[in-house]
């Protein structure tokens, strides 16, 4: 009511007010654009400027810069072409950065496509304002940091657009503003490190240019140091193994909080005779370093001793870090070791595997082969000594070995001469002929007629005749219609050894392959009976044959089994040779006869009653 009154009684004072409220609505209008300012909680706007890509763009750079080919698709490939418009392999992948040299001027398209770019170099020397200072810039993270345009100094121009890699700062959502080539960071965090390039533009000779300046932002902790480093290796006072006259490296990795100003430092000392008080520093190889978190930096530092020797062992070394906090310091001391070689770790234990593994094999492969040469040649022997020891005279001995022996030798052979010749030599050799023809111990092996005696009927009739034994014939022995291969087995059962004669008929025969497999039979069954091959033929190189193949044990026993060579066609001391390995090979004690039985049990009744 007051103004109500007021007005209408003084329409000056209703003027003056109009304006006041004009006043206040424009104030409110203007004070947002001084309020503003570069940072505030909103994000900035697309900043607008030249087209990012165009059909053509012209690009300079400055030679030992960082440069990024500017393109959407990553998969594409800008190639460099010639002055005939000729492509050439020299080129860059979209995205990639490289570092720019003076040989990379040209012009450049890119496949499956109508872009054009035309790159220029330029030198450091040929810009007047060039600091290389400049290309790097370190921003504290939680605070605000501005990124200056290189060369910002030098140019009038104030066209200028941000890329932190291929795109837009402008476009990336984050608390900033470009302002007369500066890049203000509102809050700078740690993901503000990368690689940033400022593009100033420009028209020349009625061209559209982009200078491009590349900057290397690293965003580092607000915070001051305030602990000291942390030695990790080695883990606090130490003692490492070492070689004389080998060399040794000291190693000592160090973790350090970041700082601004660098103060920290690694160095290694020889203490003499382990005094600490009278130390020299060590030199080192050159300083590795490594980020481990964005507060926190490792330091690696290595002492080589080129070689060991006594007087390293008596003194310590200490590893002393150091920053703008304080220090911290391990001791190491040297102790003589024993080398260990690892043939000796690993190689004989390997080697033992491998040996064992071979030996399974071979046996499992071998295992008949090495059954038959231990029955054949050990097993046997060690029996006859067993009946010697048990037996005290010879005629106990005897029946100790022979009691269930019913022949010494079981002859198996194949007539190599018609039947009618065979009976007339055997009657050619019966009687007083035959001592006189086989005569000592150098037999002859041709009858009265000059023809050659076959050798079955020869060892036939020497082991009989002239020496005693009792043997056991097929064609004598074997009763006949009975079953053939059960009496075959119980005769080869009842005799001391198998006697085979192979001739080249032999193998063939399926009777006579018949008795060498059960007499190997019996052999791997019962060590009692031994075995000898009398070869008259050349022995075959393999013993498959082509119409009447050879069981696989009769294949495999031929190769170990005890063997003789008949010496056809020779004479004198091969022949003696031959007769007296066959003595010896034959068994020690014969089969007592039925006659000689009965006058053995005669004496023995007469010796008890006297």
């Amino acid at each position: 009511m007051f103004y109500q009154n007021r007005s209408s009684d003084n329409p000056c004072y209703t003027i003056q007010m109009y304006r006041m409220q004009t006043g206040y609505i424009l104030f409110f209008f203007v004070f947002p654009i001084f309020s503003e300012g570069c940072c505030v909680k909103n994000y900035q706007h697309t900043k607008k400027g030249p087209p990012v890509y165009t059909a053509k763009q012209r690009y300079r750079v400055v030679e030992g810069e960082k440069f990024i080919m500017p393109c959407t698709d990553k998969k594409v490939k800008w190639s460099k072409v010639t002055k005939d418009q000729e492509r050439q392999n020299e080129g860059f992948d979209c995205g990639s950065v490289f570092l720019i040299k003076t040989k990379h001027s040209g012009n450049y398209t890119l496949l499956s496509s109508e872009m054009f770019l035309h790159l220029q170099v330029l030198r450091e020397r040929h810009l007047p304002c060039y600091k290389a200072e400049e290309g790097g810039v370190m921003l504290r993270v939680g605070a605000g940091g501005k990124i200056p345009c290189p060369g910002l100094t030098c140019t009038n121009s104030t066209d200028f657009t941000w890329y932190k890699g291929n795109r837009r700062v402008s476009e990336q959502h984050r608390a900033s503003c470009e302002k007369n080539g500066l890049l203000h960071l509102c809050t700078v965090s740690h993901y503000d490190t990368g690689l940033y390039f400022c593009d100033k533009h420009f028209i020349e000779q009625g061209l559209q240019w982009t200078f491009r300046r590349a900057v290397n932002v690293t965003a580092i902790p607000y915070e001051k140091a305030n602990d000291s480093p942390r030695i990790t290796s080695p883990h606090g006072n130490t003692t490492e193994e070492v070689e004389l006259g080998g060399p040794h490296t000291l190693t000592c990795q160090v973790h350090f909080p970041f700082e601004i100003n660098f103060s920290a430092q690694v160095q290694w000392y020889n203490n003499y005779r382990g005094n600490t008080d009278n130390k020299t520093l060590l030199h080192t190889e050159s300083q590795q370093r490594q980020k481990v978190t964005f507060k926190e930096f490792m330091v690696t530092e290595r002492a080589l001793i080129q070689q060991v020797t006594e007087l390293h062992l008596n003194n310590t070394y200490t590893c002393i870090a150091t920053n703008s906090v304080g220090n911290r310091s391990v001791t190491v001391k040297l102790k003589r070791t024993i080398k260990v070689k690892w043939p000796s770790l690993v190689g004989y234990p390997v080697a033992g595997l491998l040996l064992v593994a071979g030996l399974v094999i071979v046996l499992h492969v071998k295992w008949l082969e090495l059954q038959l040469i231990y029955m054949s040649r050990f097993q046997h022997g060690k029996a006859d000594d067993g009946a010697k020891e048990c037996c005290s005279d010879e005629s106990s001995r005897g029946r100790g070995l022979t009691k269930e022996k019913d022949f010494d030798v079981f002859l198996s052979y194949v007539w190599t001469t018609p039947c009618a010749e065979a009976s007339a030599t055997l009657s050619s050799l019966s009687g007083p002929h035959l001592k006189d023809y086989l005569s000592a111990l150098d037999l002859s092996f041709e009858g009265e007629s000059g023809n050659q005696t076959p050798p079955e009927v020869l060892i036939y009739k020497v082991l009989e005749d002239l020496w005693g034994y009792r043997l056991c014939l097929l064609e004598r022995d074997m009763l006949p219609g009975g079953a053939f291969t059960n009496d075959v087995v119980h005769a080869l059962r009842r005799s001391q050894i198998l006697i085979c004669v192979i001739s080249d008929d032999y193998l063939s025969n399926s009777d006579a392959v018949f008795v060498l497999e059960s007499g190997i039979q019996v052999l791997l069954q019962s060590s009692a009976l031994k075995i000898l091959l009398i070869w008259t033929s050349k022995r075959p190189t393999s013993f498959i044959q082509p119409y009447s193949p050879l069981p696989s044990v009769v294949q495999r026993a031929l190769k170990v089994l005890p063997s003789l060579d008949w010496p056809s066609g020779k004479a004198g001391r091969a022949t003696s040779n031959f007769w007296r390995s066959l003595r010896k090979a034959l068994p020690k004690h014969r089969v007592m006869s039925v006659t000689n039985s009965l006058i053995s049990q005669h004496r023995s009744a007469l010796d008890k009653t006297i």
